[in-house]
């Protein structure tokens, strides 16, 4: 019984050393997080092109069948995400951490909705409102160089695809506040995000020097305690296992195959670097506690489907195929 007692308190203590060291490595004040983000989003947009899909999708895919493209996964994703949106005509959507853009536009291009993404890349800004420009979608989907936490307004739906990652612990709570009164009644918010399957823990000292400063891991216990404190509740939480380790495999071939060209421009050091972050990465998914957590969100009279069937009854891949509503899966 001692032995078992002080088992329990060695645990207790790593876990809340764990936790603090994640807030002090990831404060992640207003000017802490856009110097963060320029490090890593502002490089030459040229690297992402080179083993990004078609359309920049900057996070990861979700292989229906494991034989899909990289662009049809990525694509296979935001359909993913919008059937747990349950858009509708006419609503606004806020995407929060929007990148270059691939996830509004898909969104705007897809259904009658108007999208603000928020970034806080200049590069990706830039390239965001440029590829509106070229399909034609400016009138419907608008993008902004600003901190979430300093948006205002109201939105039906909200998405944030791959940004909760650089949030930072100590801002959780003000991430899901910030959710909680910009959401209108009813309204549905899907969070995708990194995990860890493990408890509360510091993130890998060596991503976060050379890759994603002030970036935070987040475990499902520390994620559903700022969502209760937030007064939202969970609809559904889908964990997806193999999906980050196919979409990373496919990054580092494509990367490989231009290898040289960066080399030339970027320096062998930095070649190397960006390797062993691909196929670490690739690894920590395949074989180590790293997942990746798809909340969805509302408030207490949030419109969430009885059954998940609504998410793979007549899927297909098409662009322009209609998506799901709210009026056509609530039991209302």
């Amino acid at each position: 019984m001692i032995l078992r007692n002080n088992f329990a308190d060695l645990v207790q203590r790593r876990t809340a050393l764990g936790e603090l060291a994640a807030l002090l490595q990831s404060w992640n004040a207003l000017t802490a997080s856009v110097a963060h983000v320029r490090h890593h989003y502002d490089l030459d947009a040229e690297l992402f092109r080179a083993f990004l899909d078609r359309d920049m999708h900057y996070s990861c895919a979700y292989y229906r069948d494991p034989d899909m493209s990289l662009e049809s996964a990525q694509l296979a994703k935001c359909n993913h995400v919008a059937r747990k949106l349950l858009l509708g005509s006419g609503q606004r959507v806020l995407d929060i951490g929007c990148g270059w853009g691939s996830l509004a536009l898909h969104l705007a291009a897809t259904a009658d909705v108007a999208v603000t993404g928020l970034t806080l890349s200049a590069e990706q800004l830039r390239i965001a409102r440029s590829e509106a420009a070229r399909r034609g979608l400016s009138d419907r989907v608008e993008f902004q160089l600003q901190d979430y936490r300093k948006h205002h307004g109201q939105y039906d739906r909200i998405a944030s695809v791959g940004m909760f990652e650089h949030v930072g612990r100590r801002n959780f709570g003000r991430y899901f506040d910030q959710l909680a009164r910009q959401l209108r009644p009813r309204g549905i918010a899907l969070l995708h995000t990194i995990g860890s399957t493990r408890p509360p823990n510091s993130s890998n000292a060596w991503v976060r020097r050379h890759i994603f400063p002030g970036g935070h891991i987040p475990s499902l216990s520390t994620l559903s305690a700022a969502v209760e404190r937030s007064g939202l509740t969970i609809g559904d939480i889908e964990v997806l296992r193999p999906h980050y380790a196919a979409t990373l495999k496919e990054w580092n071939r494509r990367f490989l195959a231009q290898r040289a060209r960066f080399a030339a421009m970027k320096g062998e050091r930095f070649c190397r670097m960006w390797e062993f972050y691909l196929v670490t990465s690739q690894t920590a998914f395949e074989y180590g506690d790293l997942v990746v957590y798809q909340l969805q969100l509302g408030g207490r009279d949030a419109p969430f489907p009885a059954t998940r069937d609504y998410l793979y009854e007549d899927v297909t891949e098409n662009i322009n195929a209609p998506l799901p509503t709210a009026r056509t899966l609530s039991h209302e």
